[in-house]
């Protein structure tokens, strides 16, 4: 997909802390970005954010979700379960409420979804950290494993990314992607998952890939080199300050955490 031809992005847990960092650096790269949230008093924060349009509904319970993904051209998921749900028997919003968005996302020709997962999710060799994530909130990270297995499965471009812990620092644009079975460990700001969630569906290298992604450590030695761009640019909305969105961006490795 071309920067420049991203019109419509929608948005899910756009209430959480990666998503409004997603709303903050879309709301000034594209004409249109459709955030979903189940609290209709969240309206009002989340177009301040930078959504231009807010869907109210529930992917466990959906009601308007064909109507909200018409003509949206990529889906970025940062849906994410709190780590008390791991002890509720279900369903997670990770698993069966994600899966539900994927397919409406395929039902209306979506051109690419997004996937925030995290760190130890698959079957692929794993970190101490990702192992301990695996014992804290295991049944979320099998509900993760489950849409991520339908995501690959689903005939549309994906990319899905493997944070370590979230934070809520600063963008550093300085982490680490690497292949699923890297072993990362470590930790990686909300506000650069955001970066390379929205990346994700204009970056050549990132289409139907899988990452893990960190920021501290770091390790160079087990990164991949990804040339991330961003959609959109100052023909749309005014500059967020990152300059145009044909400049690459200098990214290299991937990431994952708990919840976004």
């Amino acid at each position: 997909m071309d920067p420049d031809e991203v019109e419509t992005v929608f948005v899910a847990g756009a209430s959480g802390g990666t998503g409004r960092a997603v709303l903050r650096l879309l709301g000034r790269r594209v004409p249109t970005v459709r955030a979903l949230t189940r609290s209709p008093g969240k309206r009002d924060t989340l177009r301040r954010t930078g959504a231009d349009e807010v869907v109210v509904d529930d992917l466990l319970d959906p009601r308007h979700l064909g109507d909200a993904l018409a003509d949206v051209d990529a889906v970025v998921s940062a849906v994410g379960s709190d780590i008390t749900d791991a002890f509720a028997s279900g369903p997670f919003v990770d698993g069966e409420g994600a899966q539900t968005l994927l397919d409406a996302a395929v039902a209306a020709d979506v051109d690419a979804f997004v996937m925030e997962s995290a760190l130890g999710v698959g079957d692929e060799p794993a970190s101490p950290l990702a192992t301990a994530f695996e014992a804290v909130i295991g049944p979320i990270q099998r509900a993760k494993a489950e849409t991520e297995a339908a995501l690959r499965a689903a005939p549309v471009r994906h990319t899905i990314l493997r944070p370590g812990v979230l934070t809520n620092g600063a963008r550093t644009d300085d982490v680490t992607v690497a292949e699923p079975g890297a072993k990362l460990y470590g930790s990686v700001s909300r506000a650069d998952v955001a970066r390379l969630l929205v990346a994700a569906p204009v970056t050549e290298r990132a289409a139907d890939a899988t990452f893990e992604v960190v920021a501290t450590p770091s390790f160079p030695d087990r990164a991949v080199d990804v040339d991330w761009r961003l959609p959109g640019g100052a023909s749309h909305k005014a500059g967020d300050g990152d300059g145009d969105s044909a400049v690459p961006v200098d990214v290299v490795g991937d990431g994952s955490g708990p919840r976004g």
